[in-house]
């Protein structure tokens, strides 16, 4: 890397992003001109480069995974997003609720974080919630718990009338461990309405992870893309994102994900090239420079395309997950779950070095 970065300047074909190397490597933060710029670069292998080098001087080889497991309580939902095919009105042919007994079944003690989140259920009481979360965490103390979207904080404050700050302290006190980093989807209000009018403001998002950060609950961030956003509306997304982890220091991972068309009510949006989705993860990794890691969400990306993400910038390729639906609802061409062997043969394959780690990513395995 340290060779290619000193012949930069013969290799790169972009004069804008010569300048934005010589920007991130004095230091200097980089702006909104920058980003499009980054956005708009034809020099996909040069903004590899950049990245990488980023990556490897916050981590070096090392790339990070996790047995998890995400578990699904319920996909009964009080609202409806054009872009989602997970969520199901009460009474629907397709909608489910989960026991104690089912949620219960799908835990062990070999998971290292076991990930929760469902639909709005309008008959669910809050304590109900809380009631998974304490089961789940006796019935496997030695995991990370991360649960609960903003957006469903959101609704647990509507539902039991109690402010956000008191929702998320009961939910610490039940042993949530972080909170994930779903719901934000795209903070530009436009595009927003278009696809998800009935869901949780930007604006309100941000605010719900300012609280839980000032409570000490970490949380990860995602970004909705390859669907109606501009350029334009990615670099106000993830600025937003910077602007508050400057501010509350509380975010752990930035989660790119790539929008799933196919059983939506917007299946016929065309999807972007690939190019577009490297150019997101770099940007990520460049821009948020106050983000620890940068996440490929293999789930959406596809695991081939996740592996070639590892050289822009991205130093965590998520987790094990063992059964995730709401993305597969959408139509995702991704398997369901991996294995902790799949990971290490997927990282060590792409040149980097495979390190299992916790929800709060405290290092467990290093494999050689």
């Amino acid at each position: 890397m340290e060779k290619l970065l000193n012949n930069f300047e013969n290799l790169c074909t972009d004069q804008n992003l010569i300048r934005i190397k010589n920007k991130i490597f004095n230091n200097n933060r980089l702006d909104f001109q920058d980003a499009k710029d980054i956005m708009e670069t034809r020099d996909i292998n040069s903004l590899g480069i950049l990245a990488s080098a980023k990556k490897e001087e916050l981590h070096g080889k090392k790339v990070y995974f996790v047995v998890n497991r995400h578990i699904n309580p319920s996909n009964v939902c009080a609202i409806s997003c054009k872009f989602c095919a997970f969520g199901k009105p009460k009474g629907h042919s397709d909608a489910y609720e989960m026991s104690m007994k089912k949620i219960l079944s799908l835990v062990s003690n070999e998971l290292k974080e076991i990930h929760i989140v469902g639909g709005l259920h309008p008959d669910w009481k809050f304590e109900k919630y809380l009631e998974i979360v304490r089961e789940v965490s006796a019935k496997a103390p030695d995991a990370h718990i991360k649960a609960f979207t903003a957006v469903e904080i959101d609704w647990f404050s509507q539902i039991s009338g109690k402010n956000v700050p008191d929702v998320i302290s009961s939910l610490i006190n039940a042993g949530v461990d972080a909170l994930p980093g779903g719901g934000a989807e795209i903070f530009a209000p436009e595009v927003r309405r278009k696809i998800c009018t009935p869901k949780t403001t930007g604006d309100s998002w941000l605010d719900i992870h300012r609280e839980a950060h000032k409570q000490g609950l970490p949380s990860n961030a995602t970004i909705l893309y390859g669907h109606l956003e501009s350029n334009d509306d990615v670099i106000d997304h993830i600025n937003r994102l910077r602007k508050l982890q400057d501010e509350s220091k509380g975010f752990f991972a930035f989660i790119p994900v790539l929008f799933q068309p196919y059983n939506t009510r917007l299946s016929k949006i065309k999807p972007f090239p690939f190019s577009y989705d490297l150019k997101v993860h770099a940007l990520a990794r460049l821009y948020l420079d106050n983000f620890p890691y940068i996440k490929a969400y293999w789930i959406t990306l596809g695991e081939k395309a996740a592996q070639v993400a590892l050289h822009y910038g991205v130093s965590d390729a998520d987790g094990t997950i063992v059964s995730e639906k709401i993305i597969h609802d959408a139509g995702a061409k991704s398997e369901i779950g991996h294995t902790r062997d799949f990971f290490i043969k997927m990282i060590k394959d792409a040149g980097y070095l495979p390190v299992e780690r916790d929800a709060l990513y405290n290092e467990l395995n290093i494999y050689e």
